[in-house]
């Protein structure tokens, strides 16, 4: 199996930044320019107080989250070496990137797209500056758009490992776990889908098994460190034993 440093990642940058570039465009396409160019189309399709931009925001939010919780999870099963077991180093590392990127795309698109609610009224201002908005818990909703940009720098991380060494690359990588945490408490403080059951529980399930999952990779990492230094009083105990 390839060592982890070796590994490459799957999606080229430029493919990457045009995913990225599609998904923005697309979104400013369905919420700036097509009720201009089709107001009669948009009227009838969405009525007098249209909630479709609202929706298809929680909906992309929800589908990034569960995105941004499988890059964690995978991330961690590939330092803990429980990759080993399914579906194996390099292909847990090209998922890793590749949940990565695609939970980046959803939550770029859960955010720019309300630039067509007209309940909101977000201007572009408040849908790229952090905390910037005003009246709708806008603490939660800052942390949500803190935790997109540190996404991007954990993300893009990946095509410049080569140049910035193996090491600041997983100190980097440290971030993705704030990103996790940001967008977990932004879900759960200002997403509107809260009083659903099912989305507490599917919060719950992932929030718990990624805190399981990180205690299993500091014990595996403290057991790691400590083998040597019994290998080696091992070796010296030995040592000793056979010159007397």
């Amino acid at each position: 199996m390839r060592e982890q440093e070796e590994l490459t990642p799957i999606i080229g940058l430029k493919t990457a930044l045009l995913l990225m570039l599609g998904v923005v465009l697309g979104a400013v396409f369905a919420s700036v320019l097509a009720p201009q160019w089709a107001p009669g189309l948009t009227e009838s399709l969405l009525g007098p107080s249209p909630k479709v931009y609202w929706y298809l925001s929680r909906a992309s939010g929800l589908v990034g989250y569960v995105c941004l919780w499988a890059a964690v999870a995978l991330g961690l099963l590939i330092t803990g070496r429980g990759s080993r077991i399914w579906p194996g180093g390099p292909a847990a590392f090209d998922m890793h990137q590749f949940a990565s990127l695609l939970g980046m795309a959803f939550v770029a698109f859960h955010g720019v797209i309300l630039l067509g609610d007209k309940y909101m009224h977000y201007s572009v201002l408040q849908i790229l500056l952090p905390f910037s908005t005003d009246g709708y818990r806008a603490l939660w909703v800052g942390l949500g758009q803190v935790a997109f940009y540190v996404s991007l720098i954990v993300a893009f991380s990946f095509y410049v490992r080569q140049h910035i060494g193996p090491r600041t690359w997983r100190v980097l990588h440290y971030g993705s776990f704030a990103v996790y945490l940001f967008t977990l408490v932004h879900g759960l403080m200002s997403g509107t889908d809260v009083g659903s059951p099912a989305v507490v529980a599917m919060y719950a399930a992932t929030g718990i098994l990624i805190y399981a999952l990180l205690v299993y990779r500091i014990l595996a990492t403290a057991r790691q460190e400590r083998q040597p230094t019994r290998e080696v009083r091992g070796h010296a105990e030995a040592g000793h034993g056979a010159a007397r």
